[in-house]
């Protein structure tokens, strides 16, 4: 069946307090995308995040961020007044999320909402920690524990804490009992503030596609409580890490710095932790986007001195042992599997034999030097089609920035006579595709250039802040998608 939908992350809703939250125009722009007759809401990988703000570097793969928390929700529920509120700084610019402001101010003003909510009360919470302690209980000690260290890795703790010696784990979890209840609130509250905006989706028949990263930080709670799933030393030192090798964007290649898996491991038990994290993925999540699928047929494997990513090598992976397994236990979910890059014939055929629809991205095709794959007339039905993604730019950015000869052949493939919303003929490409789900980021349909791109790989400290202004969403922007929706056949009725 045809459907399509709009990728926004979280952080990029108009909200009150700097960052997007599971906010009142939260449920707004559920409306917009009812009214533009959209069937899914795609978002960014919900974790909390650290250095560098990446929801793909987060602090734990089943934890969700405190900074989505909406403070109004609160000051209805008389856990916060609104001068609690306006006392903190939260930053002064609507269209971009200032984290250094928010990091110093939504932990404490959680704090005073956590003192006056006496939640180890309340049979609800009580409910939720215990359904949840097979991550929360590792989850919230280890950020009260990070705290006591001031922020630092743990790789970087004492020793008999961060080896987790049975003794050191009751003797923190006893002096910093009152802060791991804390990030235990925190976790109830983005809980039953997430499912309920994904309820209210779901009623409006809209499903949310969500992100789950194939790696996880060296710095979570999950390496921590987990060593044994990855590939460490015996001073719980990784042997060699993530990244890519060098290519045309990258004379270096990139360097995640994520710690790999012990696949071997994990076969043994069955992917037991990846059961988990995935059945987990689905209560989040209506479709589960799978970040880097070539990875399960083959990772790079960088050594952990390395400074770059040139010396790495390939290394075989699962493949289609993992899926398999999900099928069996989870059942026949639907997942759009994130194929991109350079695709050898074993990552091809993994694809195919699973089943899952593969991404195609208007912004990869025009280059008259060579016929491509991301060419529309290229398509295959069970594909997922998007003009570009969060690691685009915008397509009027992406568009100037073209060579003459690059933009003549994109000119000539899409028949634009006038650089006037130039940006609809990309999207209209992608409605009209033969892919059965076109995806196209809200800021195309904006007509935003380069200002409102998301993120720029391999670089630190000018991604994940661009937000929608309040009202730009209008009623006008969304008839007018609501009218190529219905040309294109993608309405659901």
């Amino acid at each position: 069946m045809r459907k399509s939908g709009i990728l926004l992350p979280v952080s990029s809703i108009p909200s009150k307090y700097g960052i997007g939250t599971f906010s009142k125009q939260a449920y707004d722009f559920i409306d917009s995308l009812e009214k533009a007759g959209q069937s899914y809401w795609q978002i960014l990988p919900l974790g909390p995040t650290g250095y560098g703000d990446s929801p793909y570097q987060s602090f734990s793969t089943f934890a969700g961020n405190p900074y989505y928390i909406d403070l109004e929700s609160l000051i209805e529920e008389g856990y916060l007044t609104q001068d609690d509120c306006e006392a903190c700084d939260f930053g002064d610019n609507d269209a971009y999320i200032d984290y250094e402001k928010i990091y110093l101010s939504r932990f404490k003003v959680l704090k005073i909402a956590f003192l006056n909510s006496h939640i180890e009360q309340n049979a609800d919470f009580q409910t939720y920690v215990r359904e949840n302690s097979y991550w929360l209980d590792d989850y919230a000690l280890y950020m009260a524990v990070k705290n006591s260290f001031d922020g630092k890795s743990w790789s970087e703790w004492d020793d008999d804490i961060r080896l987790r010696k049975p003794e050191a784990m009751k003797r923190y979890r006893e002096e910093y009992e009152e802060e791991v209840v804390f990030y235990q609130f925190q976790q109830y509250l983005f809980a039953k503030q997430w499912f309920a905006l994904k309820e209210y989706a779901n009623r409006k028949r809209i499903q949310i596609i969500g992100d789950i990263p194939i790696y996880v930080a060296f710095d979570s709670a999950d390496t921590w409580a987990n060593p044994e799933l990855f590939q460490l030393d015996d001073t719980l030192t990784p042997v060699a890490v993530a990244g890519c090798p060098p290519d045309a964007f990258s004379a270096t290649g990139q360097l995640w710095g994520n710690p790999l898996y012990r696949w071997e491991y994990h076969k043994e038990t069955g992917y037991a932790w990846w059961m988990k994290r995935i059945a987990y993925c689905y209560e989040l999540y209506d479709v589960v986007r799978i970040d880097h699928f070539r990875g399960f047929d083959e990772y790079y494997s960088i050594p952990f001195a390395d400074e770059t990513a040139e010396f790495g090598h390939w290394v075989k992976g699962p493949g289609y042992d993992i899926f398999k397994t999900m099928k069996e236990q989870i059942g026949n979910k639907p997942v759009i599997a994130e194929d991109l890059g350079f695709l050898t014939k074993s990552v091809i055929k993994l694809v195919r034999k699973t089943g899952y629809p593969g991404m195609k991205i208007l912004q990869f095709a025009f280059d008259p030097r060579e016929e491509s794959d991301y060419l529309p007339h290229n398509y295959v039905a069970n594909s997922i089609v998007y003009t570009g993604t969060h690691d685009n730019d915008t397509t009027l950015g992406w568009y100037y920035s073209l060579s003459r000869r690059d933009r003549a052949f994109a000119k000539k493939y899409l028949n634009i006579r006038t650089n006037k919303d130039v940006q609809w003929e990309f999207i209209r490409a992608a409605m009209a595709s033969v892919s059965e789900t076109c995806v196209i980021p809200m800021q195309d349909y904006l007509g935003l250039g380069a200002e409102a791109r998301i993120n720029i790989p391999s670089t630190l400290g000018i991604n994940w802040k661009w937000r929608m202004l309040p009202g730009q969403f209008t009623e006008e922007l969304a008839g007018r998608i609501l009218e190529m929706t219905k040309l294109y056949g993608r309405m659901v009725k």
